[in-house]
């Protein structure tokens, strides 16, 4: 118990230490989970595995340049309209606050406008350091985001040849076909997981989309892919973003239709906990809502929104080994719910491999 201590103790001081590193080769990894299918499907097509893992990326880079471009684009053809919506709601934001149950004085409004304004002003240096400070945080996510390129392509392209290597300098022969197949397995859950929280992410988004613009919210496409960005992370993101999009209709179109974004929002969170999750997600990873919710929890604590986002793929991933790795070294995973073709056939390989060893 010592020793395991021992080296979980060291294996936690290089990942704080080499924050940058891991935290971009989880990302690759998450993002080669959802891509890994693509380059098998073209590999299967007589394709060389270089030039596919090539075309998959750069696929996989338009893509989501294309929707940022459009989200870009919404925001920059909706501004006008947004900055003259705000104008309306702040004009009767003041009629309010004067013909209201508050009855201010134009005096006092206009004495609250004076501290808002010092208040900045004193403020100014400190909004300086913090855009400094933001200046660094953006070149340190261009480099990151680099390195995350550079993981992933070679994930795609030479995903099996790295994780032998890995299990040869690691694994002693005797248990490496048992870890090989719970390494697979793993990798499984983690593609079904990706897979079906994209699912979920999607039908959140069009939720929200739809109820935004049929409300008359603006940037509705851009609320439903804030949404869906957020509901990468279970339970919580689809609440936080939700949240944005309750406050964006209560600035831009007034407090009713704020009440209807939230009985929507409400609505798809409910759609998303009692069906979505469960059916889709409960489905491919099976993880208990506490599990999910507690892992999240010590994720952002642990390391931010970054350890949010990666808590619940830990955790599937970790779930699928053990799962495995207690079986009996004969016995088949048909009970278990992650198990997949794809699983499968790497599976039989890794204990054919292990047997041509002891021979």
């Amino acid at each position: 118990m010592l020793a395991i201590a021992a080296v979980v103790a060291v294996v936690c001081w290089l990942a704080v230490t080499l924050y940058a590193v891991v935290t971009a080769t989880a990302v690759a990894l998450l993002l080669a989970a959802l891509l890994a299918p693509g380059v098998e499907w073209l590999v299967g097509k007589g394709l060389p595995r270089t030039l596919a893992a090539a075309v998959v990326l750069v696929g996989g880079l338009a893509a989501v340049g294309g929707v940022l471009t459009l989200v870009v684009t919404t925001v920059i053809r909706g501004l006008p309209g947004l900055q003259e919506q705000i104008g309306h709601s702040v004009e009767a934001t003041h009629q309010w606050l004067q013909h209201g149950p508050l009855q201010l004085s134009q005096g006092q409004l206009d004495q609250g406008l004076e501290r808002l304004t010092t208040t900045i002003r004193n403020s100014e240096a400190t909004l300086t350091s913090g855009a400094l400070s933001t200046a660094s945080t953006l070149l340190g996510f261009l480099t990151g985001l680099l390195l995350v390129l550079f993981t992933l392509f070679f994930f795609l392209r030479d995903g099996r040849k790295i994780w032998d290597f890995v299990l040869r300098v690691t694994v002693p022969g005797s248990v490496r076909a048992r870890v090989d197949v719970a390494g697979l397995r793993s990798f499984a859950s983690l593609v079904a997981y990706i897979r079906a929280t994209a699912a979920v992410a999607l039908m959140d988004a069009a939720g929200v989309g739809i109820g935004t613009a049929f409300v008359g919210v603006p940037l509705s496409a851009v609320l439903a892919a804030l949404v869906f960005l957020g509901a990468f992370v279970p339970y919580v993101g689809s609440m936080v973003t939700g949240t944005v999009a309750v406050l964006v209709a209560l600035v831009t179109t007034g407090p009713f239709p704020a009440l209807v974004v939230l009985a929507i929002v409400v609505g798809v969170m409910q759609l998303e906990g009692h069906v979505l999750q469960p059916l889709i997600l409960g489905h491919a990873v099976r993880l208990h809502p506490l599990a999910i919710v507690l892992g999240i929890t010590a994720g952002f604590i642990l390391a931010g929104a970054v350890g949010a986002v990666l808590a619940v793929p830990i955790t599937a991933i970790l779930n699928a080994a053990i799962r495995s790795l207690v079986l009996e070294h004969g016995e088949t995973v048909a009970a278990d719910p992650t198990d997949t073709d794809e699983a499968q056939v790497p599976a039989t390989s890794a204990q054919a491999s292990g047997s041509e060893e002891s021979r």
